[in-house]
């Protein structure tokens, strides 16, 4: 077995069914599950009669590349979405249909990573951060280096601290814009420095956006990296590479449809690999992702169902919580009272809810863990129960202080 195996830990969820494993929840209460970023909401209708009424495809190989018509819809979406030149984001070139940003991201970093480099091969993260960046990583023979998103700098990372040495060393920097788990979107000024960053030290920024679509504000949509080079004229999208999916944009998690863009000679080498590793996408979900690509109506209905969540949620544990609107995303990033994990095991005792620790998505580095006294609160629950649960997190609180 490839022995980069033993460096990987168990999965924030694994983690979480042990500790929760160790209690009883209490039978006075169902249970409302706020721990998995799995949207709840309906998929749209029309995606799926898509997918039925192209069923026949299932006999017909798919290739890696994708239908044109496809990536003509993804490099539509987003020539719209981020205000792009048009046609820079060639449908031939810029865009690779993948079968979710996991999996893209995952197979990206294999592709990529340069193990005969001079230097070693490093990747750099946010901290916390989702667990497929860290997998990823270590078994393409990489190292990692975290850097932690702290509330003192609005959870993004303070790339001003990172020691010359790191840049010159590293060959890819995951960003994640909405986040996940705080929902923080990297600023223009920000995405800027660190073009100019990867042009001085040659290394590929890979943005994970795939919370973009989901915000409260409608005349402020997050900023994407693609967007920052359209804005400086960069309209080669050089080194610069982002991950976008139809799972939280569509409610379409099980479709497993995505698509990455940016780099044209980056994405080559992907094609490349992606061609050998047997990943293309089922042609029926290729037709249904079309559909979803070019409606815009089921994905504002979709924010306006999350933003009255958010406002309903907020309003009853903002008295007892330091807890914050995001940015972006369907997350909340709240501080807890005790320990997270103390918090998670008895709230899921005492009320039946489950939420994430929020150092299960974070390393301890230098004797700090940033997610440590935290949980990660997803919205996905109906609005419904999402109201219930925080009734029940409010009383499970004030029932501390008694």
């Amino acid at each position: 077995m490839n022995p980069d195996l033993n460096k990987l830990q168990p999965y924030p969820f694994e983690k979480l069914k042990a500790l929760l494993g160790q209690v009883t929840p209490s039978p006075d209460y169902s249970a409302i599950p706020l721990s998995i970023g799995e949207p709840k909401h309906p998929s749209p209708q029309f995606v799926l009669d898509c997918i039925i009424d192209n069923m026949d495809k299932v006999a017909v190989y798919p290739s890696t590349k994708g239908l044109p018509e496809l990536r003509t819809s993804m490099a539509n979406w987003a020539t719209q979405r981020f205000g792009l030149k048009t046609g820079s984001l060639c449908s031939e070139d810029n865009i690779l249909p993948v079968n979710g940003t996991r999996e893209a991201i995952f197979a990206f970093t294999q592709a990529t990573i340069n193990k005969e480099a001079k230097n070693k091969a490093l990747v750099l993260s946010p901290n916390p951060f989702y667990q497929i960046y860290e997998g990823a990583s270590y078994l393409a023979g990489a190292e990692l280096t975290l850097l932690p998103t702290l509330e003192d700098t609005a959870f993004i990372p303070d790339y001003d601290a990172v020691p010359e040495s790191v840049w010159q060393q590293c060959q890819i920097l995951f960003m994640c814009s909405p986040g996940n788990p705080t929902g923080a979107v990297t600023p223009s000024s920000t995405l800027k420095k660190l073009i100019a960053l990867a042009d001085k030290y040659d290394f590929i920024i890979a943005s994970d956006e795939c919370y973009s679509e989901i915000y409260c504000n409608e005349e402020q949509a997050p900023i994407g990296l693609l967007e920052v080079c359209a804005e400086l004229g960069r309209d080669d999208y050089k080194r610069c590479i982002v991950f976008h999916s139809l799972s939280k944009r569509s409610n379409l998690p099980g479709l497993r449809s995505g698509f990455v863009a940016g780099d044209a000679e980056v994405l080559k080498g992907f094609l490349k690999y992606r061609t050998y590793h047997g990943c293309a996408m089922p042609i029926q979900h290729q037709l249904a992702s079309i559909e979803a690509w070019n409606d815009e109506t089921h994905v504002l209905e979709n924010r306006q169902a999350y933003k009255r969540k958010f406002d309903a949620v907020l309003s009853i544990l903002s008295p007892v919580m330091n807890i914050k609107q995001s940015d972006a995303s369907f997350y909340l990033w709240p501080e807890t009272p005790i320990s997270d994990e103390e918090f998670a095991q008895k709230l899921f005792e005492q009320k039946h809810v489950t939420v994430l620790p929020g150092s299960y998505l974070s390393r301890t580095i230098d004797g700090i863990n940033p997610g440590k006294n935290r949980i990660r609160m997803a919205l996905v629950a109906p609005e419904a129960e999402c109201i219930e649960a925080a009734k029940r997190i409010r009383d499970f609180i004030e029932s501390l202080n008694d």
